[in-house]
């Protein structure tokens, strides 16, 4: 049994958090213990139901402070752990530097972002990440890149060709599974009949998930004369989004779309929907919300972004970024499918969640960061 510190930037409700939070639930062969460089964020709670000891520095977002910075330093030296394991850029950066002044005998960096868009990143957030390719030839042992597309981009920076290591997400398959009864609470909940046309996407308000892409698409597939509904889900998506509403408003959009804001209730959620969309331009990593609906048995139109065409591959469909006439013909594809082709469509259904299954299941993930640690 070994002693895992993780270091991670925050424990908001993001992609990383998420990943985190699955490998300390799920692997019970090691002692876990989880600092967040700033707040408690959502997972705290979470992580220490599960028994994981939680410490936050609360050092100011985009800063750091010596007494967090101390504060650290001295966990780790008391800790004596097996493992540091940091988690996104700035983690990497500030934990993987005091580790290493610590004397910890064995770092490994997270790296989450697939792509490095400087017109769209803070810049701060770049400096960090070219630092970071810097110090990757002195500080992890290795690192641990969440997409194949993640490891291309960030070795074309400078990280250390040497010590690349991909991990894909692990998803629990007894969570996000085949459920009709969750697929019904969800669409009575919102006043929707079991037989109509349900598409979603769920993906926070942020020019990376490209939502203005995505209606301009739905509003294609209106004009082609599809009836549908269309659930968007994630914080920022709610009716006081003056930008977001008023682009639906000016696409005709508005009897197609429901806002829903941030939901905790999405594995019903992915039960309810027919197609799962997923229109980011830029910067995933590996999109949680392909796998988890596919294990779901939901089908996938999905943007090639990161790893989104390797985790979807022929169980859906995937077309390119900031393109919103394909994106529309994908739907109609998916649509068309559905109402057409029925055994087809429930065979599509069936791939979707055996290649999760095959793939992406938390034990094989699991399993993968056992196999790292040991290196």
């Amino acid at each position: 049994m070994k002693k895992i510190i993780h270091i991670s930037t925050g424990l908001e409700n993001g992609g990383a958090e998420g990943v985190l939070y699955r490998l300390c639930k799920g692997d019970k062969h090691n002692t876990h213990i989880v600092v967040s460089l700033i707040g408690r964020g959502k997972y705290a709670d979470l992580l220490e139901a599960e028994g994981v000891n939680v410490y936050c520095l609360n050092m100011p977002s985009g800063r750091v402070s010596i007494n967090g910075l101390l504060t650290l330093y001295k966990l780790i030296k008391q800790q004596n752990a097996d493992v540091i394991q940091t988690w996104m850029y700035h983690a990497d950066l500030i934990g993987g530097v005091v580790a290493k002044l610590a004397r910890a005998k064995s770092i490994y960096w997270n790296v989450r972002h697939s792509t490095i868009e400087v017109e769209h990143s803070k810049k701060a957030l770049v400096l960090v990440a070219k630092a970071c390719s810097i110090l990757s030839k002195w500080i992890p042992k290795k690192i641990i890149y969440c997409a194949e597309q993640a490891k291309v981009t960030h070795e074309l920076l400078g990280y250390d060709t040497s010590k690349s290591i991909v991990i894909g997400n692990g998803y629990d398959l007894e969570l996000f599974t085949v459920n009709n009864a969750g697929a019904h609470t969800f669409r009575n909940s919102i006043g929707l009949e079991q037989s109509e046309l349900l598409i979603g996407m769920i993906g926070r308000y942020n020019p990376q998930k490209d939502h203005h892409n995505l209606l301009q698409s739905l509003s294609l597939v209106k004009q082609a004369g599809y009836s549908f509904k269309c659930v968007l889900i994630g914080r920022e998506i709610e009716q006081g989004n003056q930008v977001l509403t008023g682009q639906v408003d000016n696409l005709n959009l508005t009897e197609e779309i429901i806002l829903l804001g941030q939901r905790t209730d999405i594995p019903h959620i992915m039960n309810a929907l027919d197609i799962n969309i997923l229109s980011s331009s830029f910067g995933e990593g590996f999109p949680n919300v392909l796998a988890e609906a596919m294990a779901c048995g939901t089908p996938c139109v999905t943007t090639n972004v990161g790893d989104a065409g390797l985790i979807v591959k022929s169980t859906g469909w995937v077309v390119s970024p900031k393109n919103h006439n394909e994106l529309a013909d994908a739907i109609i594809g998916a649509i068309k499918e559905k109402e057409l082709h029925k055994e087809n469509w429930l065979n599509r259904s069936k791939a979707c969640r055996k290649r999760v299954e095959d793939n992406f299941s938390i034990n094989s993930m699991i399993n993968n960061y056992h196999a790292a640690w040991s290196i």
